[in-house]
């Protein structure tokens, strides 16, 4: 449990970097840009996604011994893929049908993304040990 808790902890660190990454984007290409929210926050998780693969596979998860790193990289951003369409169908919802500005609608969305990128990438990228 305290490898769990340390590993949740670490996924933590980098996963607020990411967000860093992301809202920061977002909230510049939509305010200073013009760029449509839903646009920008698809182009921002995107980018968040690369900072997130390098780092999580490094520092968060113990890679598999017998995936080579292209298959480890596919598996990431299919189910980063996932995650973006997860991102994009909840700030539409919230956005567009709840009426919830598109900065308080990100900060909901990204820790609901998160649960599903922790959960997925430790059952499809970690080794088990």
């Amino acid at each position: 449990m305290k490898k769990l808790i340390a590993q949740f902890m670490k996924f933590g660190v980098v996963g607020v970097i990411a967000f860093v990454i992301d809202y920061g984007l977002m909230v510049f290409l939509t305010e200073v840009f013009g760029v449509p929210y839903l646009i920008s926050t698809t182009i921002s998780f995107a980018v968040s996604v690369v900072f997130n693969y390098v780092a999580s596979m490094r520092y968060v998860f113990k890679r598999k011994d017998d995936m080579s790193r292209r298959r480890e990289f596919i598996i990431f951003i299919i189910l980063s893929i996932i995650g973006l369409g997860l991102n994009d169908l909840f700030m539409w919802l919230m956005v567009d049908f709840a009426s919830i500005d598109y900065r308080i609608s990100k900060i909901v969305v990204t820790v609901l993304v998160a649960i599903w990128n922790f959960v997925t990438r430790k059952i499809f990228l970690e080794a088990h040990e």
